[in-house]
């Protein structure tokens, strides 16, 4: 169960989940802090992905402030 903190909250879930484990079970804190660490990378890799394709979809797309 403690797995789906980091998976839904990210690396704030894998470190928090780190905290509260790390005394009890510290093999189950590492893996944990090493999901929450994944998923923030996935993330900001899919993020810098995205906004670099779209310039590309909609090349006509001018705003005037």
């Amino acid at each position: 169960m403690w797995y789906l903190l980091p998976i839904f909250v990210g690396l704030i879930g894998g470190v928090i989940a780190y905290w509260v484990l790390r005394h009890d079970d510290p093999k189950k804190a590492k893996k944990c802090l090493y999901v929450g660490i994944a998923l923030a990378i996935i993330g900001i890799v899919i993020n810098v992905l995205m906004m670099t394709h779209i310039p590309s979809l909609a090349p006509d797309f001018n705003v005037n402030v």
